[in-house]
């Protein structure tokens, strides 16, 4: 069975008390996940060392960064590379999320050399696709996406693409409240996944576990989870809510 995980994307949010204090109130609960399940929290940079510390020893539960240089060091100031990120035990890094694409002006060529650094270092990247509103409404976001991926991902060997896990967020509908339906993301996860059975084989692309993100909440987790092609979720603001990520957890299938 594919993994089914739930990923926490914080973002650039809390101070280390208040993270301090979500932490724990996330390991007092322990939820208890099967052997195909996952949980991802993708925290500040600043915070991983604390991440780990208050999550170790929690079965399948993991701390990832929010991004990585491509390149392995240098003079880069400000930037933090796979290789550091592996040497403090991250082993998964978020890679290409729409803010990334729209604020720092992330291509998809330098989201294909991040996913190299990545892979290099045995790490998982959490690899993140989506269309804008615009995209949307013409109709057009299966060729979009495809787009995406084509151009990041293809260069992938079979071995390397099954130790990529997709996201995909409906840009429209990131921290605006808005949701695509449970029909519009199967439909749309169904569809990136024959885009890489096209590309590799179905037995490869029934490996990759596809998430979804885009205002998941403990009230919509399940009803999308359930779907056959969603694997999962990224997830925003609800991750800062210790109940609310708890019960996203728990609506894995």
């Amino acid at each position: 069975m594919r993994k089914q995980i739930a990923a926490a994307n914080w973002k650039m949010n809390l101070s280390i008390s208040e993270a301090s204090i979500l932490l724990d109130q996330l390991a007092a609960t322990s939820p208890n996940l099967s052997e195909h399940q996952e949980a991802v929290f993708a925290v500040p940079a600043i915070y991983i060392p604390l991440a780990t510390q208050k999550l170790d020893g929690l079965n399948h539960f993991y701390v990832a960064a929010q991004n990585c240089h491509p390149k392995a060091n240098g003079a880069y100031t400000g930037e933090i590379s796979a290789p550091m990120l592996a040497s403090i035990g991250v082993k998964h890094i978020v890679l290409g999320h729409s803010e990334r694409r729209e604020y720092f002006n992330e291509s998809d060529s330098f989201l294909a050399e991040k996913t190299n650094a990545v892979l290099s270092e045995g790490s998982t990247p959490i690899f993140c696709c989506g269309e804008p509103l615009t995209i949307r409404e013409a109709g057009t976001q299966n060729s979009f996406v495809e787009t995406q991926l084509i151009n990041s991902l293809f260069h992938l060997s079979e071995e390397q693409i099954t130790k990529v896990v997709i996201a995909y967020e409906p840009i429209w509908a990131i921290g605006t409240g808005k949701t695509a339906s449970s029909e519009q993301a199967q439909e749309i996860h169904a569809y990136i996944r024959s885009v890489f059975a096209t590309k590799y084989s179905q037995a490869i692309a029934d490996q990759i576990s596809i998430l979804y993100g885009g205002s998941v909440k403990a009230s919509n987790a399940k009803q999308i989870f359930s779907q056959p092609d969603v694997d999962g979720g990224l997830v925003g603001g609800a991750s800062l809510i210790a109940t609310e990520f708890v019960a996203i957890i728990n609506a894995l299938k």
